[in-house]
């Protein structure tokens, strides 16, 4: 069992940046996946990005160049960096562990956070 708790979330006006922490519950944080999602009002929740165990890194089209994942497992913590916001980046942001799928796929996560919100302002 794993339990995430994201924070950092906030109102940034356009072109601000935010960095959004993910703190795990477990010993076992070193073997996931982590990613980070984000879920518009009346939109589908989406693919932000992904780290792997082996620290791969793989970012949506959308975000690639503003934003950077990161974790640190001595810390159990996921990171979000964003910076160049924009007011289409205005969404809940939550972070997600797997064991294993694709990576970009939702439906590979077994564990979710409670999601932290993120508006930009024009």
């Amino acid at each position: 069992q794993v339990q995430l708790v994201e924070s950092g979330g906030g109102l940034v006006q356009d072109g601000g940046s935010l960095k959004l922490s993910c703190a795990a519950s477990g010993r076992t944080f070193s073997s996931y996946t982590m990613g980070w999602f984000r879920q518009a009002p009346g939109k589908d929740r989406e693919f932000v990005a992904a780290i792997s165990r082996t620290d791969g890194i793989l970012y949506a089209d959308s975000v690639k160049g503003r934003f950077t994942i990161s974790r640190d497992n001595a810390k159990n913590t996921v990171y979000l960096q964003m910076n160049g916001l924009k007011p289409e980046d205005t969404a809940v942001y939550y972070c997600a562990a797997a064991l294993f799928g694709r990576i970009t796929s939702v439906n590979s996560y077994s564990y979710w956070g409670q999601g932290t919100q993120v508006t930009v302002s024009s």
